[in-house]
């Protein structure tokens, strides 16, 4: 992924260094394992280590694969270069490359996911912190874009949260399945190496060994690891999109923080653009893209093909960098986000006292009126609003039909914000298990 939107620790996890380092502890390790079952001399297992302080030259294992055209076995002869050919006879010894490249990635997408629950952690934090602190600020609900009934930005804070604490669930979930290794040689029949061998690497990396692999393991696994990742990233949109909507001129709830000499447009002095959630909508994109192809490397040929490598060269970095990135900047935009209380009311009151028409229905029902009746009562009434402008609760009052079946008062009653917000501590306890 391109650097603007990268974060080094992330980012690390997919160098080359990263990389060459967790090949050779799997070498490394597999030698202790054949030398401890005496299939190998232990010296040259010892020997082995002698390149654990070694920084591998990269430039050198490229010059020598760009030679035998295999980078498994360009990177098997600079480590002989180092601990010393008849030293390193035994390195490699029964096993295949998919053996290391499988495990390695597996290996990098198990640290790559602990960055991202991480990651989750923290934006829940903010999330619940934002939650109560507007537990009680009152906004208007929309369902098609259009004002539908009261609500609290809590609840639209405790709504995202509960979102993204199933993401983590998830995430935490995906983890594991991709924490396997695979050790098991040619096809996976262990013809050549012992399944002690495999259990032994898998215990060093912290991985479980795969139940059954051909020479490689199987990708329903990373599937679901990156269609995990999909999911999140639009979770991700989701609060976004919101958050865009809120700072629209004509809304204005609320808007990203603006810093003291940002600038909104290079025409347009005035301009105070969402410009973050618009890169994590975008961002979303990029993420999701890489779900399908994650799904269409599940198909290999037989005990394996390389169709599904040059894939995951790609996607593994870049999916996990960019989700990284945006699960930050997705944090410190909700951690820093400018809510307008005033505002809120404000557009709630809009239409004069028009989002309470449901209350107003079931009070007529509840009177006596039959449904089909008090909705036809209602909407006359409530279309003297939209098209007139008229004042809802003046109309009603002011309609016989209506007052014949409810009291001035018990008009006036369904207009009491308060009704909409009565449960609001019970989903609260709900959504974070708080009393």
């Amino acid at each position: 992924m391109i650097p603007r939107y990268s974060r080094p620790e992330m980012t690390a996890i997919w160098s080359p260094e990263t990389k060459f380092r967790i090949w050779f502890e799997i070498e490394a390790h597999a030698c202790d394992a054949m030398a401890e079952l005496g299939v190998i001399p232990k010296a040259n297992a010892e020997a082995v280590w002698k390149a654990q302080d070694v920084e591998f030259d990269i430039a050198r294992i490229d010059e020598i694969e760009r030679e035998t055209k295999h980078d498994v076995i360009a990177f098997l002869t600079h480590l002989a270069e180092i601990v010393g050919a008849d030293e390193a006879r035994f390195v490699h010894q029964g096993m295949t490359s998919s053996d290391v490249l499988d495990t390695t990635l597996n290996v990098q997408l198990v640290r790559a996911a602990d960055l991202l629950i991480a990651d989750l952690e923290a934006l829940l934090a903010a999330l619940k912190r934002r939650a109560y602190e507007h537990k009680d600020t009152v906004r208007i609900g929309r369902s098609h874009g259009i004002h539908a009934e009261p609500t609290t930005m809590g609840l639209t804070f405790a709504r995202f949260y509960a979102e993204m604490d199933r993401n983590l669930s998830r995430m935490r979930d995906a983890r594991a399945e991709i924490a396997t290794g695979a050790i098991s040689g040619a096809v996976g029949t262990f013809a050549n190496i012992d399944p002690a061998v495999e259990e032994h690497v898998c215990d060093k990396l912290g991985l479980v060994p795969e139940p059954i692999s051909t020479q490689v393991i199987p990708r329903d696994r990373h599937a679901a690891f990156f269609a995990t990742l999909g999911v999140i990233a639009s979770s991700v949109e989701n609060i976004a999109t919101e958050i865009r909507h809120m700072q629209r001129t004509e809304v204005l709830e609320a808007e990203e923080f603006f810093s003291k000499g940002q600038k909104g447009s290079s025409a347009m002095p005035h301009k105070r653009n969402p410009v973050l959630t618009e890169n994590l909508t975008g961002l979303a994109r990029i993420v999701r893209g890489m779900v399908v192809p994650a799904l269409e490397n599940v198909t290999l040929w037989h005990e394996r093909d390389i169709s599904h490598s040059s894939v995951e060269r790609m996607i593994g970095p870049d999916a996990t960098v960019t989700l990284d990135f945006a699960l930050n900047r997705l944090t410190g935009v909700v951690d820093k986000l400018v809510v307008y209380p005033e505002r809120m009311l404000e557009n709630l009151h809009k239409f004069r006292g028009l989002v309470m028409s449901q209350r107003v229905l079931l009070a007529l029902t509840q009177a006596g009126v039959s449904r089909e009746d008090a909705y036809r009562l209602v909407q006359r009434n409530a279309m003297k609003v939209w098209e007139e402008g008229k004042d809802f609760q003046t109309e009603l009052l002011a309609d016989a039909d209506v007052t014949a079946a409810l009291s001035a008062e018990e008009i006036a009653e369904k207009f009491d914000l308060g009704y909409h917000t009565k449960h609001v501590d019970t989903i609260f306890a709900r959504v974070f298990g708080e009393a």
